[in-house]
Order: structure tokens, then sequence, then C-alpha cells
């Protein structure tokens, strides 16, 4: 195996970094707290409001991989930059959105951006750190995205409560032009000339595939799933991905290099990782209406008490380290992942009554199992890569997470919708305000307040506790399924360190 050359500036070049993921990270929660005070500004549906969250997320997961080869064909640091400039200006447009069709542009623009930064920042790890410091450095980089989700939530929450909610977007400008400045100063140029060319047709297959189907689950609680447009969605979507899927394995250099999916370390880390963000996305997506609608706390409020599931997960991200040294990788994946699954069965107990110190236990538990599922995996899944494909990998790695993510908003908050809008009881309504009090809870409350209607707030806190506890149990299983094919499938240390010579020794 080569070794790596330590460079000087590395733990300074990962500064750089962390102010990058941070920016992220930050964003990724502060929309979710937002999003119950902009539907009610905005008049937004449940569907609307989760194509505000999976706007950037489809369009996030459709560019990473070409974005990883950009960055290895003309500079990762340029890429990074540009990536975190168009995140910029994405924030601006945001900020100054007047209505949800503009909000759901400025979120796809701010994914482009994201889509520059996630695997590059990834894909700069190898080449600045060896093995015996990857480990530190990836968890370094995730206590970084991990900072940034209590800090979104905190900080828009004061900003909800203060100003319009345009500032939730405005804040990540100062936060971008940061980590702007660090990489130009901290971080040193990398790239790999050689790596595969972008392919157009390629990406278009990708961010099309994706989005079809993200519109199809989005859609089909509202037009049922036996509904034409539907079917005929999710069937173009199974075409479109399988063309992706044809085209790249008949090229020479792909761009979806599909040979790292048949090292077991790397797919089955991977899909650990990736069935983590399904699970956390959709907790993140249906946890702050509950908060703020049902429990009744103001924005600033939501964000605060959403604080121990990060506080677990930072716990989770720090010891991880020591904790795969004397256990080894496969264990506390599984563990993790286990520890998610109990989490998710604990919440899905929740009632109207539990009240908020019954959420705090589970939401601590939660961020602690999906802390030591999220960064053994990664870190695993990196390690099995080669130099010259760095780029690629993690590009391919955080694509199939983000894919994870936008469907899970996708199909646990349309879970979410259906039940909710079925269990609500809007007896005596006029048939324009049923249908709107349908559309969330939030909007079920703002009918409530017109209409004088006491009993539909009780009936929508109730349905929605519900629904949400369908979405909680539906994570739990899927949580324990993943638990125990990482026991039986993923890789041993040592397996997992023979792939990088091997891969490399097969190109030479």
């Amino acid at each position: 195996m080569d070794t790596v050359t330590p460079d000087p500036r590395r733990w300074w070049a990962l500064g750089a970094l962390v102010a990058s993921m941070l920016t992220l990270g930050f964003d990724m929660t502060i929309l979710n707290v937002a999003l119950p005070t902009m539907a009610a500004d905005l008049g937004a549906t449940t569907g609307e409001q989760q194509w505000m969250a999976d706007a950037y997320v489809v369009v996030f997961a459709a560019l990473m991989l070409p974005a990883g080869l950009l960055g290895d064909r003309f500079g990762r640091r340029l890429m990074l930059i540009a990536g975190l400039g168009i995140f910029l200006a994405g924030s601006v447009v945001g900020a100054l959105a007047g209505d949800v069709n503009t909000v759901i542009a400025a979120r796809a623009v701010m994914g482009v951006g994201a889509a520059l930064v996630t695997p590059l920042a990834l894909s700069v790890l190898p080449s600045l750190f060896g093995p015996d410091e990857r480990t530190k450095a990836v968890g370094v980089m995730s206590a970084a995205s991990a900072l940034g989700l209590p800090l979104g939530p905190i900080i828009g929450g004061w900003l909800l409560d203060h100003f319009w909610w345009g500032s939730v977007f405005l804040v990540n400008v100062p936060m971008a032009a940061l980590g702007i400045a660090a990489c130009v100063f901290l971080l040193p140029e990398t790239r790999d000339p050689a790596s595969p060319k972008v392919d157009t047709v390629s990406t278009a297959l990708t961010a099309a595939g994706l989005g079809v189907l993200v519109y199809a689950i989005i859609e089909a609680p509202v037009r049922g799933w036996g509904d034409p447009l539907v079917l005929v969605m999710l069937a173009g979507a199974a075409v479109l991905i399988a063309a992706l899927v044809l085209r790249e394995r008949r090229l020479t250099r792909p761009m979806l290099d599909m040979t790292l999916l048949a090292h077991r370390g790397f797919l089955f880390n991977t899909l650990a990782a990736t069935l983590v963000m399904f699970v956390l996305s959709g907790l993140l997506f249906v946890l702050p209406p509950y908060l703020q609608a049902v429990l009744g706390n103001d924005a600033l409020g939501t964000g605060v008490r959403l604080l121990p599931m990060m506080g677990g997960l930072l716990v989770a991200a720090r010891t991880a380290q020591p904790v795969v040294a004397r256990f080894g990788a496969r264990a506390v994946v599984s563990a993790g992942l286990a520890v998610l699954s109990f989490a998710a069965l604990l919440g899905s107990r929740t009632t109207v009554e539990s009240g908020y110190g019954f959420t705090a236990l589970w939401l601590s538990v939660a961020g602690l199992g999906f802390g030591l599922a999220v960064v053994p995996a990664m870190d695993a899944a990196l390690g099995t890569l080669p130099a010259d494909r760095a780029g690629s990998g993690s590009g391919l790695l955080m694509t199939l997470r983000q894919v994870g993510g936008a469907i899970g908003i996708a199909l646990l908050g349309s879970l979410l919708a259906g039940v909710f809008r079925d269990r609500l009881d809007v007896t005596g309504l006029p048939a324009g305000a049923a249908d709107t009090a349908g559309e969330s809870v939030v909007a079920a409350h703002v009918v409530a307040e017109r209409t004088g209607a006491e009993a539909l707030v009780a009936s929508a806190n109730s349905a929605y506790v519900h629904g949400m506890g369908v979405v909680l149990l539906v994570c739990a299983v899927a949580s324990l399924v993943a638990s125990v094919l990482a026991a039986v499938f993923l890789a041993d240390a040592k397996d997992t360190e023979e792939l990088v010579p091997a891969s490399a020794d097969a190109r030479q």
C-alpha cells in the first residue's frame, strides 16, 4: 500500500473543510425548524414543504458524482470554492423569495453548491491523512456536520422569533463566505487529471430518475398509489435509473463506478450510512411540527429541544474511534443501528400527553445510535478507496447517502401526510376548510383558529402524533433489518484493508 506523506498544513486544511461542512450542516436543520412558520406564511401544503426540503436533496444527490469528478480533474479546492459561492448565491435568492416556487428554486441552487462541497471535502481526506489519522479526521468532519445540526435550529429559531423567515437563508451568507476564505488560505490544491470525464447524459439520467421518483412518492398520498400519473412516474423512474446503470456498465471509464459496489466493505458500509440518512432525514422532517404545533413551542424553543439528538450524536462521534479499535467496525455499526432501532421504537410510543421529557429521552438515544453507525461506516467505506478514485468513490458514497435522505423525506413524509389526513376529523367544516386542514397539522391549527373549531385542534394533534408514531415504527423496523445485515455481511477490518492494494494492482 502506498504511504501518504503527511502534509504539514493538514490539520489547518481540515479546519477549512470543517468550515465548509459546518455551513452545510447548519443549513440542513435550519429549514426544518423554519418549515412550520413558512407553511403558515406562504400557505405551503405538506407536499410543498416536502419539495422545499427535497429540491435541495434531489439536486444534491444527482450532482455529487459529477462534482467529485470535476474536483478530481480541475482541482478540489477550486471546486470547493465554486460550490460555496453557488451555495451563497442560492441563499441570497431564498432570503428574497416571496412565494413557494421561488423558495424551491433557491433550494435547488443551494443543492448545486452543496453537491460540489460535500464529496470534495471528503475526497481530500485520503490525500491529507494516512490510515492512522484518517479515522480521527473523518470523526472531526462528522462532528463538524453534527455541530451544525444543533446550531441551525437554535440560531434559526432565534431569527424566526425576531425577523422574517427569509433570515434563515440570509444567515448562510457569512458562513459560506468564511468557508470560502478558509479554503483559499488554508487548503492545498489536489487533483487527479486522469479521472473520468463528466458524462452529461449520465448526469441527466441521474437527475431525471431521482426527480421523477421523488415526485411520484410525494404525490402518491394525495392522488393515490393507483393513480395513472403516479404509476407512470414510478415506471419512468425505474426506466431512467435502469438506463443509467446500463449506460455506466458499458463505459470504459464510468462516472458511476459500479465496480466499487462489488467490494463488500464499500457496498455494505455505504448501505449502512444510506439507511441511517433515510431514518435521520425522516426524523428531522416529522419532529419540528410536533414540537412546534402539537407541544406549542416557538421556533427557538423547537430548535433547543432538538439538542438531545445532537448531544447523543456528538458523544458517539467522539467515542467512535476507540470503540471501533476495540470491537471492530462491523460490531459497532451493527450495534449503532440496533440502538437507532430501539430509539425509533421508543419514539413510536409517543402520545399527545407524553410531554417533552419522553421525547428528549428517545432523541438522545437516536443521536447516539446515529453517530455510532455512521462514523465507522463512512470511514470504513472511504478506507476501501484507492487514491486515484477518491473523488468518484466518495461522490458515490455521498450520492447514495443523499438518495437515502431524499427518499426518507419523500416516503416518510408522504406516509405521515396520508395517515394524518385519514385520521383527522373534519366533521362540520366546509369542504374548502376541510381540504385545507388536511394539508398539514400547521394548516389545521390555522383553520381551527379562523373558524373557532376547537375540537379540530385536538383532532389534528392526535392525528399528527399517530402519524409520527407510524413513521417511527417504520424507521425502527428498517434500522433493525439493517443492523442484522451489517452483522452478517460487513467485512472485517483486515478484509477492508486488502481492497485498496488489490484495486490499485488491477489498474496497473
